[in-house]
């Protein structure tokens, strides 16, 4: 699709992870994303999103918006908040890859085929996967047999979800670890020797660990014929896919599984009031924009999205954040849950780490309203994290407004998680709280949840960004 072309001053920065594909760079400008292409692949890209399965896919949202605006010059609409596999629950990691595999099947009927095969090419709007890597796309040979990108779809899809599930490996130190995910080898030595002779560590990772001293030979097969060659290859893809679907993450659990619900020390008529006045305070801010900090399962993160906020769902557990992706996911509500722990929040890494930004460098300033509800006790006595930090970095991430709960010190859950330690938080009291709420924040609304030693708080930023 051909637009006007406005003028475009020399890019601000480059944007992140642009520099692995000698076919172009991807650069940001004033909040745009644009990409140049290359000479020698720029009929190969407009082909290919010509192609039936480039519109049908970006129609339905699956694949990134892109518009030509000059010769060489493409803008991709903005997915509202990046994310990197590392941050991602395994539902999500397995949703990417499903989506990899659809679009590159469809694509091998109308000539093209996938040249890398890596979460990367993936993010998330809301609950929803969109490929965004449109140079992945290449015109294939007709007669070749191989899908050269299986390795790597292998190591960053099927081993990871693998490890994840067999063996308890989290994702996130898979990926924080190792770009190019996992070797078959680092799962042979783990898995022992009754696992290495079963399914499906007998074909994913023993196999390929007993074939790898061997010469590779990475010459192109050619078949007899164009539709032998696409009948070998989507044999090859179909069997990728439901080696995938074979590995979909159950519905973990964990500690903090069902908290709301069974394990917090609400009762009926203190939960209704907690969502009373968290429906007030989300009619008064009006947020298009919501980072729910510590969500557990999400419930205030969907409160918030029915009233058409886009939601940032973070917590440090993964079983959690796996059950907001998939709660979310029924009907693609606009919910984003990731794997972050806001007291050591994810870095930026890659090449001069400036492949991926860090999780902060992404927020700050991109939220109208900021949630805490029931974490801040954690952070104070987990953490050690002081009330003026977490206001600090609150003022720094929310554009408005702030969401936030106060337990006191004679809370039983605060009780419980300072294990016989309260003289070393006498401290924390409801006014040292509000004290230090006063250095960034005005008070809109407060109360009391009945019976306990618990308060809510809605506060505005002072220097509220434009």
């Amino acid at each position: 699709m051909r637009g006007s072309l406005p003028a475009i001053a020399a890019p601000a920065r480059e944007a992140r992870a642009s520099f692995r594909d000698p076919a172009g760079t991807l650069f940001e400008d004033g909040g745009r994303i644009l990409r140049s292409v290359n000479e020698d692949a720029r009929a190969t890209l407009e082909a290919f999103l010509e192609t039936g399965t480039a519109r049908g896919a970006t129609d339905r949202g699956a694949l990134v918006r892109s518009i030509r605006l000059d010769e060489g010059l493409y803008e991709h609409e903005r997915i509202p908040f990046p994310s990197y596999p590392y941050e991602w629950p395994a539902e999500m990691l397995h949703a990417a890859g499903v989506l990899t595999l659809e679009l590159g099947l469809a694509s091998l009927e109308e000539g093209f085929g996938l040249k890398d095969a890596t979460p990367y090419n993936v993010l998330f709007r809301g609950s929803e996967a969109v490929f965004v890597d449109v140079l992945s796309f290449e015109r294939r040979d007709p007669l070749e047999t191989r899908w050269m990108p299986y390795g790597q779809f292998a190591r960053t899809f099927l081993l990871p979800l693998l490890a994840h599930r067999e063996l308890g490996m989290p994702i996130q130190s898979i990926f924080a670890g190792q770009r190019d995910g996992l070797e078959p080898e680092a799962i042979y030595q783990r898995a022992g020797m009754l696992r290495r002779c079963l399914p499906p560590f007998l074909s994913l990772v023993s196999i390929p660990k007993w074939l790898s001293g061997g010469q590779a030979d990475y010459r192109g097969r050619l078949a007899r014929s164009e539709e032998q060659a696409r009948f070998v290859l989507r044999g090859l893809m179909r069997s990728c896919l439901r080696q995938l679907r074979a590995l979909k993450p159950g519905s973990g659990r964990s500690a903090w599984s069902d908290y709301l619900d069974q394990k917090s020390i609400y009762s009926a008529a203190q939960r209704a009031q907690k969502e009373a006045f968290v429906e007030h305070a989300l009619a008064i801010a009006r947020p298009r924009t919501t980072l729910d900090i510590g969500a557990n399962e999400g419930h205030f993160s969907f409160l918030a999205a029915r009233r058409g906020s886009s939601v940032v769902a973070i917590d440090s557990d993964p079983a959690v954040a796996g059950a907001i992706w998939r709660e979310a996911s029924k009907d693609g509500r606009n919910v984003l849950p990731l794997v972050v722990d806001l007291t050591r929040p994810t870095p930026a890494i890659g090449w001069k780490n400036r492949e991926c930004a860090s999780f902060l460098d992404r927020s700050r300033g991109h939220f109208d309203l900021v949630m805490m509800l029931a974490v801040v006790h954690h952070m104070t006595v987990t953490e050690r994290i002081p009330l003026e930090e977490i206001f600090g970095l609150a003022e720094e991430l929310t554009r408005g407004y702030m969401l936030i709960e106060f337990v006191a010190p004679e809370d039983p859950m605060f009780r419980r998680i300072v294990r016989g330690r309260e003289p070393l938080y006498s401290h924390l009291t409801r006014e040292r709280f509000e004290a230090a709420a006063r250095e960034h924040f005005e008070p809109v609304k407060s109360a009391r949840i009945d019976g306990l030693e618990r308060w809510l708080y809605l506060y505005r930023r002072r220097r509220d960004i434009d």
